[in-house]
């Protein structure tokens, strides 16, 4: 989705005609050396996945402050002799949520489900834009209350809870965002991560999840009525934040040719 934002930009401007994004394949303890050379070659900028995104927290020159409310870096810019670390998966969640639902953070009460690194940014993401109250439903207790311990210095005021998965939520408020931001539902025959029969008057359902494009969650949400969508938006214009860090062009003109790119891609 990267190269095909990139043709369409050298239509009109040749400086990025050259300019192409490539992927490789780097062991974790490779990571330093990687990033030294992929810097000394000319890199303008990188991504990173899992385990990356935190192993690089400790290898930037320097992070802004998405980066460190989710404790983790997805795109880097190089600077000088170093590397300045940014995280887009916020931008991308809520960009992502917007146009796929309709629904905008602010002021909604939101649901998380898991307390993984994913988990984290989305509830910082969620904190920063202003939602109206967080909870965060997790199996593994011990992890909820460490996320827990991380995020609350975040809330400014803002309620945040945290919920056992497979019990009815007591005061959740009605209009709810549920998002799902664990693996569950990855593989075929998985269980979801919840059972939403059991939070009532649900908004929408978001899962992080885009391939497959309807997991077992979104299933059950559409049995519900219950409206609901997966993470291709999400992917997408995190993608599309990250170019525009590197090349300065605005992710809302770049987000449509991607978009279409990676529907193709994954066989939408």
């Amino acid at each position: 989705m990267h190269n095909a934002a990139l043709a369409g930009l050298a239509g009109t401007d040749v400086r990025y005609a050259a300019w192409r994004y490539h992927a490789f394949d780097i062991a974790p303890s490779d990571l330093p050396a990687a990033l030294d050379r992929m810097g000394a070659l000319g890199f303008r900028g990188i991504n990173l996945t899992v385990p990356h995104k935190v192993l690089a927290m400790e290898l930037v020159s320097r992070a802004d402050r998405e980066a460190a409310d989710a404790g983790a870096v997805n795109t880097l810019l190089r600077e000088g002799d170093g590397w300045f670390g940014t995280n887009t998966d916020g931008y991308g969640l809520s960009a992502g949520i917007r146009e796929d639902l309709g629904i905008a953070l602010a002021g909604s009460p939101v649901v998380i489900l898991g307390a993984g690194g994913a988990a984290r940014a989305a509830a910082a993401e969620c904190l920063r834009a202003g939602c109206a109250e967080l909870w965060i439903a997790n199996r593994t207790r011990k992890r909820l209350e460490s996320l827990l311990e991380r995020i609350t210095p975040l809330a400014k005021g803002i309620p945040v809870r945290a919920l056992d998965p497979g019990r009815r939520p007591a005061g959740l408020a009605k209009g709810a965002l549920v998002i799902n931001a664990t693996s569950a539902g990855l593989r075929e025959g998985e269980p979801a991560p919840a059972d939403l029969a059991l939070f009532p008057g649900l908004a929408a359902v978001y899962d992080m999840i885009y391939n497959p494009p309807a997991t077992r969650l979104l299933g059950q949400a559409r049995e519900l009525g219950i409206p609901g969508a997966n993470g291709l938006g999400m992917l997408v214009h995190q993608g599309a934040k990250s170019l525009e860090i590197w090349t300065g062009v605005s992710a809302a003109e770049t987000a449509p040719a991607m978009r279409a790119a990676a529907a193709k891609a994954l066989g939408y």
